[in-house]
């Protein structure tokens, strides 16, 4: 709902008037004239065509017009003080909801391992986590900060690095290298079957990247399987049903237990870290400093 702010011209006045039953003394309390007053008055009263206050030389009175208006104002105003009042706890203390968008993989990696913690020292913060594999509007969708690889984060939001610049790798399972072989350069990639995955916003593949003497370079695939999925792209790999190019923090279980071996990480560059990134309108809430605070312990960036 928008008020129309002509709705609203006078009513202060007109309140503290009806308070102190007197231009003057509402007039030094808000600081302005006694003809300011009586003009906001005069006004307020054309504009909806009824008396509120009966004047004479030693007293303002209320009109029963005027009672009724302040009858039903006062208690809303009431009302208003106190809800500006309470903004007073967003300055003091943690409070309030933070919605967070981020995909799966980072969620595990960096979120996860802090939410109980973070609960039990804010418990007066509500954590709204969106799973999103797409690069979603945090504006639009009323986020109040996303985690996406700094590649990936708008220039005018602010960034904070959660961790260094990330290793990828090629993995494939073991039962995979058994049938097919270990590619030794990336050219042999091209006798390979790959997992790809596309990107849910813009529906592009994630082309393979690799470097050789300082030159950077793509290898496009023979791909039976596509995937929008990270956790799918992963276990895919996992049922060897080809290769799939990840991020080491995406599979670390999987390369600990062995399900998932690495190749070719000699050739691939590192990429640009986790960011947290928020709107630069967001960055004094004590919310979102405190989580600042917490997840950065998670990982040194």
């Amino acid at each position: 709902m928008v008020l129309d702010k002509d709705l609203l011209d006078g009513i202060p006045v007109f309140l503290t008037v009806a308070e102190h039953s007197s231009f003057t003394l509402a007039a030094a309390q808000l600081g302005i004239t006694p003809t300011a007053v009586s003009k906001a008055i005069r006004v307020l009263e054309e504009r909806h065509g009824v008396v509120l206050f009966q004047r004479t030389t030693r007293k303002v009175a209320l009109t029963e017009a005027g009672q009724a208006l302040f009858s039903r104002l006062n208690p809303a105003t009431q009302e208003i003080d106190e809800a500006i009042a309470a903004l007073g706890q967003f300055r003091e203390k943690p409070i309030g909801t933070l919605r967070l968008n981020m995909k799966r993989s980072a969620c595990t990696y960096l979120v996860e391992p802090i939410v109980a913690e973070f609960r039990q020292k804010y418990p007066d913060v509500k954590l709204d986590i969106t799973i999103d594999e797409g690069l979603t509007d945090l504006l639009e969708g009323r986020y109040d900060a996303g985690i996406r690889l700094g590649e990936s984060v708008d220039k005018d939001m602010v960034g904070v690095r959660l961790t260094p610049d990330l290793a990828f790798h090629v993995v494939g399972s073991p039962e995979y290298f058994k049938r097919h072989g270990k590619p030794a350069k990336p050219e042999d990639l091209q006798q390979h079957d790959a997992i790809m995955y596309r990107f849910v916003t813009s529906g592009t593949f994630h082309r393979w990247e690799f470097v050789r003497s300082k030159r950077q370079f793509f290898v496009d695939l023979p791909s039976p399987v596509v995937v929008n999925n990270r956790d799918i792209l992963i276990n895919f790999a996992r049922q060897g049903l080809g290769l799939a190019y990840v991020a080491q923090y995406e599979v670390e279980r999987e390369l600990a237990e062995g399900s998932l071996v690495p190749v070719l990480s000699e050739f691939i560059p590192k990429t640009s870290g986790l960011y947290l990134y928020f709107p630069a309108r967001t960055q004094a809430q004590l919310k979102l400093r405190a989580f600042i605070d917490m997840v950065t312990k998670v990982r040194g960036a």
